[in-house]
């Protein structure tokens, strides 16, 4: 009980530091916000093939774009026209939070994504009692993302489809095929079909900004806090980020695929894709320390609405990441190897696997 009240109060000094940094950001100069037409295209693949291994969350892949500032959008015939849709389209960006404020960006992101879950057993074509089931998520998201140099605010649904439709066992096994590996031969007993829908909110902070020691070489801190309602997972997470290197994006940090995580779009036009000659290359280490409390997780309390293999979960998951990031013009390359705690009861060790994320800005 009493860490999960420090992970609740770790969130609340998240959202309301922001205050306190927003404040102080008001009486500051702060450098022009980006290129209004910039896109920011994100590929992002996780496989714990990078640790070796080939078991637990197993595989994971999401294509991500963030919009450019929604000003943009303003500009199109179509949104001024007087219709019903472009009518409705202009008041749901005006009744999200801090969509009004003349200080802050506003942009949305979509996703599309697969996730793909498996026992440690996967040998045995029967049903894997003690261990976690076989599951597969296949979905799409849209959010809605507020922003200034400081602060991210996000609000995210992701909408799929759990159980054979997911295509999960058809990837792995194309993936296995080409690797040369043996088929996991259970899904049979993967979660039955499921319509998944989660509502996310997460708060980014920037708590220490970009501080240059030499040059440009530097570092800074973020923090996030944040929660997911929804029959896929329910919890509440928060976690921190320390980046060190020479010209560091204005970004809010090198994200894992998680919910809310798409933060590769930069802030400010300092940032490196938007600078030329040596001004455009960065290089940057960091390391990561995030927590969830879980409340619900599918992919281990089983289907909602139909009996289905289950295991008991562990309420509170921690994980540590270290990696590095790269940035040439356009370009930013981040690798990342992630080191998760025991997610479920009986459990034998924790998790590793390798997180790569490629982004594109134009």
């Amino acid at each position: 009980m009493c860490i999960r009240k420090a992970l609740l109060v770790l969130i609340a000094f998240c959202f309301s530091s922001s205050t306190i940094a927003d404040n102080s950001q008001a009486n500051s100069s702060l450098p022009d916000k980006p290129p209004h037409e910039s896109w920011t295209f994100s590929f992002g693949y996780e496989n714990d093939l990078f640790a070796d291994t080939d078991r637990f969350y197993t595989n994971g892949i999401q294509l991500n774009w963030i919009s450019p500032e929604l000003k943009w959008f303003e500009d199109l015939e179509w949104f001024k026209q007087d219709t019903f849709l472009s009518r409705q389209a202009r008041n749901f960006i005006n009744i999200l939070p801090f969509s009004s404020d003349p200080d802050r960006q506003r942009h949305l992101s979509f996703s599309l994504g697969q996730k793909m879950f498996t026992p440690q057993d996967i040998v045995s074509s029967g049903l894997v009692v003690n261990e976690r089931p076989y599951a597969g998520w296949l979905y799409g998201d849209i959010a809605f993302h507020s922003k200034n140099q400081r602060r991210l605010d996000t609000f995210e649904i992701q909408l799929g489809i759990i159980g054979d439709i997911s295509l999960a066992e058809e990837a792995q096994d194309l993936v296995h095929s080409l690797r040369g590996i043996d088929k996991a031969n259970g899904w049979d007993n993967q979660l039955e079909n499921e319509v998944g829908i989660a509502l996310i909110y997460d708060r980014k902070q920037r708590l220490i900004r970009r501080t240059d020691m030499v040059g440009l070489l530097g570092f800074d801190t973020i923090m996030h806090g944040g929660v997911a309602l929804g029959n896929v997972f329910t919890h509440f997470n928060t976690g921190a980020e320390f980046r060190f290197g020479w010209n560091i994006p204005t970004d809010f940090g090198s994200a894992l695929i998680r919910p809310a995580g798409n933060t590769n779009a930069p802030t400010d036009a300092t940032d490196p894709r938007y600078q030329h000659g040596k001004n455009a290359i960065s290089f940057y280490l960091f390391a990561a320390a995030n927590g969830r409390w879980v409340l619900r997780d599918i992919f281990l309390d089983g289907n909602t609405f139909e009996d289905s293999h289950s295991i008991d979960k562990k309420s509170l998951v921690g994980e540590f990441v270290l990696g590095s990031s790269v940035v040439i013009k356009n370009f930013k390359v981040s690798y990342a190897q992630v080191f998760r705690a025991k997610e479920f009861k009986g459990q034998a060790n924790g998790q590793s696997f390798g997180s790569i994320s490629l982004s594109y800005t134009y």
